[in-house]
């Protein structure tokens, strides 16, 4: 794979894991997600924020965002280009949020298909929106300032997201 490639894609893996994280932890810390999803409506849908798994999943971003990376290789130079980066938060609202193939919570097919009260419906708009904004806004700043210090710093980041999912993980199973 030629070095462009190979950096579009682990520009936009860091810009995803750590946009799932912050976002994440918003929602956990200002949405009030952990009485939410232990709800009668989400309850059964969502697992616990406590959960093993769910401690895990920062970590298992990584995964993600080396695939949405590849995804996105196709649309590259669209992205690079004018305003692209504009384009790609559109596209991950619409494909991601709103248009989803299922009826998750918040889509479009979610309104029509599910018993959820629109108040769940509402619940992930603003998660969605810092998720989008911090994914497009830190893949806009790097590729727009192409400093070397970036790297570093993007290394460390994954890292740190990795070792605490681990952790977070570790202590949910109770294996501490």
């Amino acid at each position: 794979m030629e070095k462009s490639r190979s950096v579009f894609i682990f520009r936009v893996t860091v810009a995803h894991t750590a946009a799932y994280f912050f976002a994440g932890v918003f929602a956990i810390l200002f949405m009030n997600y952990r009485e939410h999803f232990a709800s009668d409506s989400l309850g059964m849908l969502m697992l616990p924020v406590d959960s093993p798994i769910v401690a895990l999943g920062p970590g298992l971003n990584i995964i993600r965002g080396i695939l949405l990376g590849i995804l996105l290789l196709s649309v590259r130079e669209t992205i690079l280009g004018e305003k692209g980066f504009l384009k790609l938060a559109i596209l991950v609202i619409g494909l991601s949020f709103i248009s989803t193939i299922g009826p998750t919570p918040g889509s479009f097919e979610g309104y029509i298909y599910t018993k959820l009260p629109v108040q769940y419906h509402l619940l992930g708009i603003p998660e969605t929106l810092l998720y989008v904004a911090i994914f497009a806004g830190t893949l806009w700043m790097w590729f727009k300032f192409e400093k070397k210090f970036f790297n570093p710093i993007a290394i460390t980041l994954l890292v740190l997201i990795l070792f605490m999912s681990i952790a977070g993980y570790i202590h949910a199973s109770g294996m501490q």
